[in-house]
């Protein structure tokens, strides 16, 4: 059984695979390493897009995709009826949620401002102290996934009351509908949002559930930037009422001359929230364990239904 693979280090981050599995890495996808015709397991490239998609018209014996990313939206309706398609949820819960709980207090104890006065070589105290806080803040969580979960669990010494919205509602674990957005934003502080790509997510984010968020509330987008409507987010950004934290926008890279960039209530980074160096290392796990999970006729892990 032939597996494709995009890193040279992955080879040994596997873990024992079984004899007859024959591993290749195929970084490029310009330039295949051997024969396509006999790959039955393939893993794109981390964050792979429409190009490497186009790769799929090119393995016609092929059974799995398992993705790198938990997100599945560039992939979802695109693989052959045949084949499976994983994603990696798991892989990236530490990082991204490391990412929201950074982002979330460098926004409240406003260090964008420190570090743009450290620039300019300025003592800045008068001028941004007394600085809000996280403690005692209410935090309403949009995707109560793994990775929601995990944020939840990195805010909670932080003595936060939490809010859990689903796609659908939990009442015993205390997850609401996103139905209820509506009813649930104007009472929450931070609004995180973490949810897949869909067409039910696409432009979630939008004027009416940025305008239901209260006075001086936050919003931190680590999830896709579709699931954001760009120019709602300008205009209720621009009028300084919220603040938000994204490392993901529509498109990406986001434009030079876009206003987000120098929007003083704005922190932007570079779609990095899966990108540390423990990921490698928690992906190929992942890779190695669905590798002999399919060689053995066994069930797969994380299988993409519905998009999710």
């Amino acid at each position: 059984m032939k597996v494709w693979i995009p890193h040279q280090a992955g080879l040994n981050l596997l873990g024992e695979l079984p004899a007859d599995v024959t591993v290749e890495v195929f970084e490029h996808t310009d330039r295949m390493p051997s024969e396509p015709a006999d790959v039955r397991f393939w893993v794109p490239p981390f964050l792979g897009g429409s190009d490497a998609t186009a790769v799929l018209r090119e393995l016609p014996d092929l059974a799995v995709v398992q993705l790198l990313s938990a997100g599945a939206d560039a992939w979802a309706g695109r693989t052959p009826p045949a084949v499976t398609l994983c994603d990696a949820r798991g892989v990236h819960d530490p990082s991204t949620a490391e990412w929201v709980v950074t982002a979330i207090l460098t926004q409240l104890r406003a260090f964008p401002a420190f570090v743009r006065a450290q620039a300019e070589r300025r003592w800045t105290f008068a001028e941004n102290t007394p600085t809000d806080e996280l403690t005692g803040k209410r935090v309403l969580i949009v995707g109560a996934g793994s990775i929601g979960a995990a944020v939840r669990d990195r805010l909670a010494p932080f003595d936060v009351s939490f809010t859990l919205v689903a796609r659908t509602a939990r009442p015993e674990q205390g997850v609401h509908a996103v139905e209820e957005l509506p009813r649930l934003l104007p009472d929450a502080d931070v609004v995180v949002v973490i949810v897949p790509l869909t067409d039910r997510t696409r432009g979630l984010i939008d004027e009416k559930f940025l305008a239901a968020m209260p006075d001086g509330a936050l919003l931190v987008n680590a999830a896709r930037g579709p699931v954001a409507h760009t120019e709602a987010l300008v205009a209720e950004l621009g009028t300084g009422r919220i603040s938000a934290a994204l490392d993901v926008t529509d498109p990406e890279p986001l434009p030079a001359d876009s206003p987000l960039w120098v929007m003083p209530n704005v922190l932007l980074t570079p779609h990095v929230g899966g990108s540390v160096r423990g990921l490698l290392p928690r992906a190929y796990r992942l890779v190695g364990d669905q590798v002999r999970r399919f060689a053995a006729g066994q069930p797969l892990i994380n299988p993409v239904i519905d998009g999710y």
